[in-house]
């Protein structure tokens, strides 16, 4: 605790005033998706730990505790409040301008919003810190700072299961204020598992899998909450007695703060969180102080809160730093029934599930150098003046997928020296690290925790060769009326569209999407061989190990993938069905898209194969024919792709659909080509003229250019279909990584002009932490959380 006087907070955080709601938020453009409405804020945790997201009306809501599942409901019982007194008055609030709406907590006093201009105080964020600004309502001037221990590079602490709570409170009258800041938490051991252990799978009316979660919500049999302290720290542990192995969901949590001279400290350890809340309320809102009651007994599934409540009396002037800490300690990612791993942080807290006390007692004394250390990482982009304040502010707030997007970091293994990673596609498309969206969304990995980032590329390197012939249905066809085809999983040799879903064995079955059948897709090959070769160069290009691992599985997958070639041109054919990341829209004969990919793949793998030659690793005779082999593919595509595609203008769709849509992302092969140092594989003269036509036709004439860049419209900016899905729909990540290509192409203000539009339709419109894949000038979006929108890191490599 420190007399530090004000807080400062960055100047280009995303800011709300506390407990202000949305006029119009965006809606789901689909009854099937999900839509938890506005409120969401920066999420609390470590990668792969878990997290929980606490929005600007102080509520704590998301509970992405268990791996790869989401629950978003407000639990009042978790929750800060303050009480505060001078010599003629006093006053006691819960921090959530949202009183329960179960009955539950009559005896709490909600914090008051008010509407006018003066408002109650203000919520910012910029990840992965956020901060609590309270005014108008006490005395005191009380500032409430967030943060989780996350910065780049940072292997350990990054993984850890904990929130740091700092309170600055400064008394600025010219009498003592007394003030209490009460932490009260509810014990939720063993909530976080399905309690359907092997649910059923059956595909939505979007025509995508789905299967059921039920967690244990309020199954709290055997649950006991326990003092404990040092001669520095104090804490209460949330614990179950369980005597049989551990399970996921199983474990502890920990509220914990710091001892302090000037401070007395209270406890609760068994108050009803069901009930009115007078327990802890007539005490604390009377004095400030709590009544010490002790119990450790475990219940018979009663709910069971916890309090912890600091009271201390600021001179004028002066001011205290208070440190509350939040940890968990659930071991178990559980997969498929019996399917468990454990999770990185145990590497350096040990498996037991005991350890919630632990973690948070060194989040005490370590939270000064954590926070120290995220400003250290992220003052060089702060401190950029070329960078306008809403682009730093995204940039930032856009990593909360890495917490949020129900991530999964393994505990360490022979194989794996830092555990195996994934986040999900999305909460609606649940499996993890779809490929095609990783081309995007992966920049923010890549250029921050590229060890991260490598392990994902090696776990589809291993999968390539695998196969699985269980039959399926497409659902895709469900949506459109037709009969299904049925399909083989995941053929031999074929790149996998991601790394599986939490219900079966992530990383190991592969191919869980059945949308669309992910063999025939034609860009999934080319992504994987352009990022195993900007993974090496962007990361130092020195790790020629991860190159050797990867070239077998690129000798596959381009030779699978060139037996789409029907017609012998050197280029593999879209078939008609939808089949790339475009998944509802039809592509026919040689495409922009696909082709361009498989243009710069193959510069890509040519490139590999020379630093293999080079540095003798594998069979040198077989390495130069596999060379020559993509040498002569490529002399053969290259003037193909100029023949069949460029209209003068821009590269057409594709040959064979007579579409004249100019596609935004038409030519995603040659940005890759130029991101990885490769020949262009289109004239640069070509490459500006169809970019100043996206430009013009997919954004400044898609309603004005209010909303940022349709997939694909009609040079005039007309829909070529005015009912067609994909092509009217403004991608989020497409549009971030359509500005890289910008300003690659050195139109940086066009460039900035995109992603600004991007930006704000999310942050201005209740889509902060969930940005989706999808918005539409409706004001409807569609699958929110989304990988791809880190792209928005791709720009910043560029300018970079």
């Amino acid at each position: 605790m420190t007399n530090q006087l004000s807080v400062k907070i960055p100047s280009c955080t995303w800011s709300r005033p506390i407990g202000l709601g949305w006029d119009k938020p965006y809606t789901v453009r689909y009854a099937s998706n999900i839509d938890d409405g506005p409120w969401h804020g920066m999420p609390l945790g470590g990668f792969g730990a878990g997290c929980i997201g606490r929005s600007s009306r102080g509520d704590f809501n998301l509970w992405h505790i268990d791996g790869g599942e989401h629950t978003f409901k407000n639990v009042p019982a978790c929750q800060f409040s303050v009480f505060e007194s001078n010599s003629t008055s006093s006053q006691a609030y819960a921090l959530s301008t949202q009183a329960p709406d179960d009955g539950t907590l009559k005896a709490w006093q909600w914090y008051p919003t008010t509407s006018t201009t003066e408002g109650t105080g203000n919520y910012h964020a910029l990840y992965p810190r956020s901060w609590f600004m309270y005014e108008n309502v006490f005395q005191a001037q009380l500032t409430c700072e967030q943060f989780s221990p996350i910065w780049a590079g940072n292997y350990q602490e990054t993984s850890y299961p904990v929130a740091i709570f700092l309170w600055n409170a400064h008394n600025p009258t010219n009498a003592p204020i007394t003030l209490s800041i009460m932490l009260t938490w509810q014990n939720m051991v063993g909530w976080f598992t399905n309690a359907l252990k092997s649910p059923e799978v059956r595909v939505r009316d979007d025509g995508s899998p789905v299967y059921e979660y039920q967690p244990r919500w309020g199954e709290s049999q055997g649950n006991y909450n326990q003092i404990v302290e040092n001669t520095q720290q104090f804490g209460c542990v949330l614990g179950h007695v369980g005597s049989e192995a551990l399970q996921e969901g199983d474990g502890t949590w920990c509220i914990a703060t710091l001892k302090h001279p000037q401070v007395e400290v209270f406890h609760h350890t068994q108050w009803n969180p069901e009930g009115t809340g007078n327990e802890v309320w007539q005490s604390f809102a009377k004095d400030g102080s709590l009544p010490n009651y002790l119990d450790t007994t475990a219940t018979e599934n009663t709910q069971l809160g916890a309090a912890i409540a600091l009271r201390f009396t600021l001179q004028p002037g002066e001011t205290l730093e208070i440190p509350f800490v939040l940890a968990w300690d659930l071991p178990i990612t559980e997969f498929a029934a019996g399917v468990n791993y454990y999770r990185r942080y145990t590497d350096f807290f040990g498996k037991s599930g005991n350890n919630a006390w632990a973690i948070a007692s060194t989040a005490l004394q370590e939270y000064q150098s954590w926070r120290s250390q995220i400003q250290t990482w992220q003052k060089p982009i702060l401190d950029r003046e070329d960078l306008p304040n809403w682009f730093k502010m995204a940039l930032f707030n856009e990593l909360y997928d890495l917490t949020s997007g129900g991530t999964l970091w393994s505990a360490a293994s022979e194989l794996d020296p830092i555990g195996q990673f994934a986040v999900l596609e999305c909460l609606d498309y649940r499996w993890y690290e779809s490929l095609d969206v990783r081309l995007y969304g992966s920049f923010a990995l890549l250029m921050l925790f590229p060890e991260l980032e490598k392990s994902v590329i090696r776990a589809f390197a291993r999968a390539i060769p695998q196969g699985d012939d269980t039959p399926r249905i497409i659902g895709y066809y469900m949506t459109i009326k037709a009969e299904s085809p049925i399909a083989v999983r995941k053929v031999a040799g074929a790149t996998p569209h991601d790394l599986g879903a939490p219900n079966e064995h992530v990383w190991e079955k592969t191919n869980y999407t059945s949308y669309q059948d992910c063999n025939l897709w034609k860009d999934l090959g080319s992504d994987f061989v352009l990022q195993v070769y900007r993974d090496f160069l962007l990361t130092g290009a020195d790790d020629v190990e991860f190159l050797a691992d990867c070239w077998d599985a690129i000798v596959q997958t381009l030779d699978y993938l060139k037996t789409f070639d029907i017609d012998g041109d050197g280029i593999p054919e879209n078939s008609g069905a939808p089949d790339q990341t475009f998944d509802d829209w039809r592509l026919q004969g040689v495409s922009a898209y696909c082709g361009g990919l498989w243009l710069a793949a193959l510069e890509a793998a040519i490139a590999i194969s020379d630093i293999l030659l080079t540095h003798n690793l594998g069979d040198l005779g077989v390495l130069a024919v596999q060379k020559s082999t993509y040498e002569t593919w490529l002399q053969q595509s290259l003037p193909i792709y100029q023949e069949k595609l460029w209209n003068g203008q821009y590269y057409k769709l594709d040959s064979k659909s007579g579409s004249d849509v100019v596609m935004a992302d038409q030519l995603c092969g040659q940005f890759y080509a130029r991101l990885l140092d490769l020949p262009d594989i289109v004239p640069s003269d070509r490459a500006l003229s169809a970019l100043k036509t996206v430009y013009d036709a997919c954004f400044l004439k898609f309603c004005n250019g209010e909303f940022g860049a349709a997939n694909g419209v009609r040079p005039d900016g007309s829909p070529e279909n005015p009912k067609a899905t994909h092509p009217l729909e403004v991608w989020t990540g497409i549009n971030f990584g359509l500005a890289a290509f910008l300003v690659q192409m050195g139109m940086k203000d066009e460039a900035f002009k995109l992603t600004q539009a991007v930006v704000q339709q999310i942050y201005d419109n209740g889509l902060q932490f969930r940005t989706p894949e999808a918005i539409t000038a409706a004001g409807t979006f569609r699958a929110s959380t989304y990988l791809r929108a880190m792209a928005i890191w791709g720009i910043y490599l560029v300018i970079n």
